[in-house]
């Protein structure tokens, strides 16, 4: 199964943390992008995604299809992946 989910993090943000230890436990495949680990364009290039989905570029962002979570809330998330059949 391909990882459709996109996480959108910070290495230090103890909330982000709390959503990627949420999706492992529930054996959930998704991306995760350290923003803080990029550097140069690329951060550029990430940083303008991350703005578009959530203008106050707050983290964690989740993309999950074309909805997007800002911020870690475990009810909102797993409603959403059952929502998408995860």
């Amino acid at each position: 199964m391909s990882a459709d989910i996109k996480v959108y993090a910070l290495s230090t943000c103890v909330h982000c943390k709390h959503a990627k230890e949420f999706l492992e436990e529930k054996h959930i495949p998704y991306d995760c992008i350290h923003v803080d680990f990029l550097s140069g364009e690329e951060r550029t290039q990430i940083m303008d995604i991350v703005r578009k989905l959530n203008p106050a570029l707050s983290f964690p962002t989740i993309v999950i299809g074309d909805k997007v979570i800002v911020g870690f809330r475990r009810d909102e998330l797993l409603s959403m992946l059952e929502n998408c059949g995860k």
